[in-house]
């Protein structure tokens, strides 16, 4: 765990956006092993709770309410305090034109679900190593 913690020793932060409840609960029991993992139903939920949480990875579902995944993505790549923040989406969709739109809005890793807990987490420690400080 040393790997998948901040400067000051506390626990990397992961914001997780995801609307159907039991994926969210299942993602987030499993990266809260490793991680402070706060969550979000939506895109503008995840907005507002980024001023807050200052999270280190952010990992976002792209069919969300409000605010879809792709637009969440755009708006953190165009912010100067968030666009460093890695972010990695996942996508219930089939085929390769969500992940190129999503890679075109500034995801980093684009996983595709079913994604399996243990391959989200490993994701998420390679994204918080890579971001120091």
């Amino acid at each position: 765990m040393s790997d998948v913690v901040g400067p000051t020793g506390a626990a990397r932060t992961v914001l997780l956006v995801e609307d159907h409840v039991d994926s969210r609960a299942m993602y987030a029991e499993f990266l809260r092993i490793d991680f402070r993992v706060v969550e979000a139903g939506d895109g503008v939920a995840a907005l507002a709770l980024m001023e807050q949480a200052c999270p280190d990875v952010v990992v976002t579902d792209l069919a969300l309410p409000r605010m879809d995944g792709f637009e969440l993505i755009a708006r953190i790549r165009g912010d100067d305090r968030l666009r460093n923040i890695p972010v990695i989406a996942l996508s219930g969709y089939a085929g390769t034109e969500h992940e190129e739109r999503a890679r075109q809005a500034g995801s980093d890793l684009v996983l595709m679900k079913p994604c399996l807990p243990e391959t989200l987490a490993e994701a998420v420690a390679s994204a918080a190593i890579g971001r120091k400080g």
